[in-house]
């Protein structure tokens, strides 16, 4: 009989679980199972959570950023052996397709698997790691799990985020939302020079957490003030040079559009349930640039050269730990936005 483990488990629109499932087998030649020793919950497993999602299948275990300790590998893994600590990412990629070949990893032509969307995720107590060669990286000595916890998926993403912004030195940079993806493009957009960054939100915590931390320089929080107008006065009448959309919501997105100076670029990171309408009769003569994607998880190396050295530090956005065995409470803590939550991490269950 094979054995089982404890999962979080998604069977539809706002139903989830903590179950006992099989654990996962080695499949492929590049696989490799995972022991997994801290997670998280982010927005997109929310997302999924309320159907916002309808293409994920049930039942799906749920989650996508986590580290853990090989425990099996394929014959075909070279780069990671059994007991090695590794970040993984959160989108697998063969390295070898057009897709890989074109640097767009995230739509690998063998299946673009996102952990705990397309294939079983991250929080569970093991997890299969397809074209682990490329998806598990060793966490270097001295540095903890929580460390480079984020590599795998909003570190990625913020950091995408910002190099899809072009930001030049000298430059104004405004994140609209200061989620924990948000801080992680502030975080990243720091490292090209920017001679500011704005955060913007209606949460006020949030906003204090990105200035104390030095994730921004200045916070608006469009409830207490009129937004373009103290944008403008910050740029000397123009609008910010570049502008991160990084919820995926409708107000959020008219921020950063209404923000951007003519000539500037919005990069839109932000994951979006719906549809939404630009209104190119206004936007086109503006000049700007907008762009947007699906996080190219191959920043992952350097990202954590970077934590190493001293370079990025978001560990300030954890502000719950807990056991699997709690998973439900956080999914309602930190999809319902109490208690000031920013990052929910998991630890391992406890049996």
């Amino acid at each position: 009989m094979q054995q089982k483990m404890k999962a979080l488990v998604y069977h539809g629109p706002e139903k989830i679980s903590l179950d006992d499932v099989a654990i996962p087998q080695i499949i492929k030649p590049d696989d490799a199972i995972v022991r997994v020793t801290t997670s998280t919950i982010c927005g997109t497993d929310i997302h999924i959570w309320h159907g916002g999602m309808p293409e994920v299948e049930s039942p799906r275990i749920i989650g996508h950023e986590f580290c853990g300790t090989i425990v099996e590998v394929g014959p075909a893994v070279r780069n990671v052996k059994v007991g090695d600590r590794c970040a993984v990412s959160c989108v697998t990629q063969c390295g070898e397709c057009f897709y890989c070949q074109q640097g767009t990893y995230s739509h690998c032509d063998t299946g673009s698997w996102i952990f705990g969307y397309m294939i079983d995720g991250c929080q569970a107590e093991y997890v299969r790691v397809p074209h682990a060669n490329l998806g598990c990286h060793v966490i270097p000595e001295g540095l903890t799990d929580e460390d480079v916890l984020f590599v795998g998926d909003i570190l990625s993403t913020g950091y995408m985020g910002a190099e899809n912004a072009e930001i030049k030195p000298g430059e104004t940079v405004l994140v609209s939302g200061c989620g924990p993806v948000g801080m992680c493009a502030m975080a990243s957009a720091r490292l090209w020079g920017p001679s500011q960054i704005i955060a913007v939100d209606i949460i006020q915590e949030r906003l204090d957490l990105a200035i104390k931390n030095g994730y921004a320089d200045i916070g608006i929080n469009p409830l207490k003030c009129n937004l373009l107008e103290e944008v403008k006065k910050l740029t000397n009448g123009r609008g910010a040079d570049r502008c991160i959309e990084a919820v995926g919501s409708t107000p959020t997105f008219k921020i950063a559009l209404e923000a951007v100076r003519p000539g500037g670029n919005v990069s839109v990171i932000g994951v979006f349930e719906k549809s939404f309408e630009l209104e190119m009769n206004r936007l086109w003569i503006k000049n700007i640039k907008i762009s947007m994607g699906l996080v190219n998880a191959n920043r992952i190396p350097f990202l954590i050269d970077l934590i190493k050295a001293g370079k990025l530090n978001m560990k300030p956005l954890i502000t719950h730990r807990a056991p699997l065995n709690d998973i439900l409470k956080g999914y309602d803590v930190f999809g319902g936005k109490k208690d000031n939550c920013v990052k929910w991490v998991v630890t391992p269950y406890k049996k």
